[in-house]
């Protein structure tokens, strides 16, 4: 129970984290609570993913993988946010599966 507590919370960061730009320029409120519930749902998954490679790498990897048909949906009405995702997925990807690698 600790690993899923600690799991949630590191998603509960990574999605605040994410959409503290977004509340910050008044985005719509669907766009917002879609990207948190995204990394707050990556934060369950990426901790418990190994594929065998360094976790920093794994978390980045599925964080840019599940990303992609979010941006497909976003990019015809909003050019300019693919680099910010791209940016975010890394980041917070990276950091996910940091996170998940020192605390899980």
């Amino acid at each position: 129970m600790t690993k899923l507590l600690t799991a949630l919370t590191i998603g509960l960061i990574a999605g605040l984290i994410d959409i503290l730009p977004m509340l910050i320029q008044k985005i719509n409120k669907r766009d917002t609570i879609s990207a948190f519930i995204h990394y707050f749902a990556l934060g369950l998954i990426i901790p418990f993913v190994n594929w065998g490679i360094t976790p920093w790498l794994t978390g980045l990897l599925i964080a840019l993988l599940s990303s992609i048909p979010i941006m497909i949906i976003v990019y015809p009405r909003d050019k300019k946010a693919i680099i910010p995702m791209i940016v975010f997925s890394i980041i917070l990807g990276s950091g996910i599966g940091m996170a998940g690698a020192t605390f899980i």
